[in-house]
């Protein structure tokens, strides 16, 4: 190795976005003075025929994931929108949202104005700075956590790290919930006591003290431990936001204020209330309860909320923490040295080792090897890597040792493209979230009114004491009713599928795409790219005597070299894998529409259609199959028939299985190509397509028509493709599915993107996306039962058939394990089988 291999600055190829190597590129034009670097010879081509639509190509051409080899474009935050709607915030300052209220947006954590839930970071990255956000409402952030201003919630981290941090919410909530346990404990005593044994405790502890050590005990529970649920109530009113904390402190506030008032002030009430000791029924006991059953329930909930970033976790782990940097001295001595990862930059050749992890995405340079790349696209064969192969940082390098150049590094990798992904997918809101929207937001209102009906039907028409069981019903109301059981529903479920789904290659873009891929009913599939490699291949050879296979391609081979179609290109790839020696030709000329000619060790050799064979005086050439799903190139030698190569863009190994799955799964598959109809017609036979389901010599603008045409007959679509002309369709579909392979506009257009891209993704993000919907209609249910059942029975309705009460303390632990239950069940998705 020489200091002459060391990286030189890469020039952008102005039509795909690729990385080129001014020093090694074949493709290099001019254009008003300046030159431009291509990948090949297509995007050359593309550009001089308009290079006005590369140079000016609108910044909208840019993508949430990007392909390898291709730089990431810089973009806004989607969230860049809600901010606006919101509080201000600095440029590069932390933003907090609510998963409930995307609307609500800050600058440092705290509780959701609207829902009272506590403030989340908005996109998780790999940041040493932290953000928090409401999971109820996406616009809120904070810098710092707290609660949210909507909906009360304790805020979470949106900046997921590596490394598990500790909650500073749920480290004061533990810390208050066990000063409340410590408290509410001999409360609870004593109210027991006073019910099984009143004269003993009467006289053990005296009538007229009993009330006062009941203050002294509840007060710190209610006015310390309970302090950040009245803080959020007052919130809440502020903002004309009712939410779960809006019942709990009023349920809380009448029963210590009144409790209070009776201790204080005992003959305002009349002789009928009084007790033996003189003073009314106190309720202290069910404040304290009830403010440590609510803590208990948010300790709970905190802890269950935290796993639901394991998934990204689990991402950000995979990356390595050092990288093996080759760099030349002065004298062109090659030295090599460990870094940490956030130092290597664009352009340094890294060396990776067996066993070791790919530090940055790049391009192999030197050596071969097996790269395990099953954490990013979910397949578990390890893919062989050589020189010019591109590769995915923080995938597994197997056995052998090879040199790579660094193209994407820090936020521009894939793996940290995919967290982003993640990120903003989890916040995003699927429609299904309007009906809980639709009901929460008269919930609240709903809940007091029935509280006021009923103590109002109590204090009328109940038995006596009438206003003791107005009173504790009418709380035992505020208290059991769970508005966040309703809207953690479907934010919860869509942040673990997400995360799911990002660990078997099926990345989410928005949780709307996530909801309707489970309804879709026909899949419109472009086929270059998506159902075939994307690439032409050598699959057949036909040599006529006296000249063998490898020396038939190997003349063939050294003529295309020469070439720049890539019909030529595969024909010289299929030759370097044989390990054939190529020649260099010798007056080589290129006959547009039939093909090349030259001189190779002495042979005059044409390499070309029947209209070049007869050119030459080879007119010998056999009929080739029309069914056989590719191009036929004659050679011919020396004027004489040679032989037939044919170059064909081979079908996806997992490509003919995944077709078969969908249609047993009843889903139409509609193939779409601009290739012959004798191509189409072979590639559809190979995967079983019947006739109308395949149209060739599609135009792009034709394959939005068609997806147009298949809405219109009442037709659920997704569309699967991974090109610029792709585009269209996947905007236009129901569900656009990209190909992670393909190119960036295509994933920007589509809601769906899939890592390996093959079909076979697509039946994973199908079965994610009815495990999704199955668990957000199932904590729907019970978040709907719950309150339908609890709010009726705290009213009080089971009393005159069976005599039956509902204690507010029973009420507030019904309520704080319902929001529980409903996040325990969203986990489930981390163990569901795609």
């Amino acid at each position: 190795m020489t200091a002459s291999n060391l990286p030189t600055t890469l020039e952008r190829d102005p039509v795909c976005g690729m990385n080129v190597d001014p020093a090694s590129a074949k493709h290099v034009h001019e254009h008003a003075g300046k030159k431009y670097y291509f990948c090949c010879a297509g995007c050359g081509e593309k550009f001089k025929a308009d290079p006005g639509k590369y140079l000016n190509k609108p910044a909208g051409f840019s993508s949430n994931l990007v392909m390898l080899g291709m730089p990431a474009p810089a973009k806004p935050s989607p969230s860049t929108h809600a901010r606006s709607a919101s509080k201000p915030t600095a440029v590069g300052a932390p933003a907090y949202v609510c998963p409930m209220c995307p609307e609500v947006r800050e600058s440092k954590p705290g509780a959701c104005p609207s829902c009272g839930m506590a403030l989340e970071p908005d996109v998780p990255v790999a940041s040493t700075r932290t953000e928090y956000t409401c999971p109820m409402h996406l616009e809120i952030v904070r810098s710092e956590p707290g609660s949210c201003p909507i909906c009360g919630m304790a805020l979470e981290p949106r900046n997921v790290t590596a490394a598990a941090e500790e909650n500073p919410e749920l480290r004061d909530m533990t810390r208050r919930f066990w000063v409340g346990v410590v408290l509410t404990a001999p409360l609870l005593a004593i109210a027991m006591g006073s019910m099984f044994w009143p004269h003993a405790f009467m006289s053990l502890l005296g009538g007229a003290r009993l009330p006062w050590i009941e203050f002294a005990l509840s007060t710190p529970v209610v006015l310390w431990c309970g302090l950040p649920f009245f803080q959020r109530f007052w919130t809440s009113l502020v903002n004309r936001s009712p939410n779960m904390f809006t019942l709990i402190g009023l349920g809380t506030g009448v029963a210590y204020v009144y409790s209070v008032v009776a201790t204080i002030a005992p003959q305002i009430f009349p002789e009928s209330l009084r007790g033996m000791g003189g003073y009314p029924d106190v309720y202290f006991e069910a404040a304290a309860a009830i403010t440590t059953l609510v803590l208990l329930g948010q300790v709970m909930e905190l802890r269950a909320r935290s796993r639901t970033s394991a998934a990204i976790r689990a991402l950000l782990d995979l990356s390595p923490k050092a990288a093996r940097l080759i760099t030349a001295g002065p004298q062109g001595d090659i030295t090599e040295k460990d870094i940490p990862l956030e130092h290597v930059k664009p352009g340094d050749r890294l060396r990776v080792r067996p066993g070791e992890k790919v530090p940055v995405d790049g391009v192999v340079l030197e050596g071969d090897s097996a790269v395990d790349e099953s954490m990013i696209t979910g397949e578990s064969i390890p893919v062989e890597k050589t020189s010019n192969s591109p590769v995915i940082g923080a995938t597994i390098n197997a056995t052998g040792s090879f040199v790579m150049r660094a193209e994407r590094v820090g936020s521009e990798t894939l793996l940290a493209r995919i967290v982003q992904l993640v990120g903003q997918a989890q916040r995003s809101r699927a429609p299904i979230q309007r009906l809980a929207d639709r009901v929460a937001a008269w919930f609240v209102p709903a809940v007091v009114a029935v509280a006021v009906v009923t103590f109002v039907a109590w204090f009328v028409f109940g038995p006596q004491p009438r206003l003791a069981h107005a009173l504790v019903n009418a709380v035992a109301v505020l208290i059991i009713a769970c508005p966040c059981a309703l809207g953690l529903a479907t934010p919860m479920a869509i942040m673990v599928g997400t995360g799911r789904g990002a660990h078997a290659g099926v990345l989410i873009k928005n949780a709307e795409a996530l909801e309707t891929m489970e309804k879709v009913d026909t899949l419109v599939i472009d086929k270059t790219g998506t159902l075939t490699e994307g690439r032409p291949k050598l699959v057949a050879i036909s040599a006529a005597q006296p000249y063998s296979e490898d020396e038939l391609l190997r003349l063939a081979a050294s003529l295309e070299e020469a070439s720049e179609h890539p019909l030529g290109a595969a024909i010289v790839n299929a030759a370097i894998a044989k390990r054939l020696t190529l020649s260099n030709p010798t007056e080589f000329t290129y006959a547009l529409g039939k093909g090349v000619q030259g001189t190779v060790s002495g042979k005059r050799v044409a390499v070309g259609n029947t209209a070049l064979m007869d050119e030459v005086g080879a007119s010998d050439v056999p009929q080739t199959d029309s069914a056989n799903a590719g191009t036929s190139l004659a050679v011919a030698i020396d004027g004489k028939y040679a032989g037939t190569l044919t170059v064909a863009d081979p079908i996806k190994a997992s490509t003919p299985g995944a077709v078969r799955d969908l249609k047993r799964l009843g889903i139409r598959i509609v193939m779409l190509t601009g290739d012959s109809r004798s191509t189409a017609a072979a590639i559809a036979q190979k995967l079983g397509l019947e006739q109308d389901e395949f149209e060739a010599e599609v135009l792009p603008e034709r394959k939005s028509e068609v997806v147009r045409t298949l809405q219109q007959q009442g037709r659920v679509v997704a569309m699967a493709g991974d090109g610029i002309n792709d585009a269209p369709a996947l905007a236009q579909a129901d569900v656009g599915i990209a190909m992670g392979t393909g190119t960036d506009v295509a994933m920007e257009s589509g809601g769906i993107t899939l890592v390996k891209g093959d079909l076979s993704g697509i039946l994973r993000a199908r079965k994610l996306s009815q495990a999704t919907m199955r668990n957000i209609r199932q904590n729907l249910f019970f978040a709907f039962i719950y309150n339908a059942i609890g709010v009726p029975i705290a009213a009080g309705v089971l009393y005159p058939f069976f005599g039956l009460l509902l204690s507010p303390i029973f009420a507030a632990a019904a309520m704080s394990f319902s929001s529980v239950s409903v996040i325990t069940n969203a986990l489930r998705l981390r163990k569901v089988k795609l």
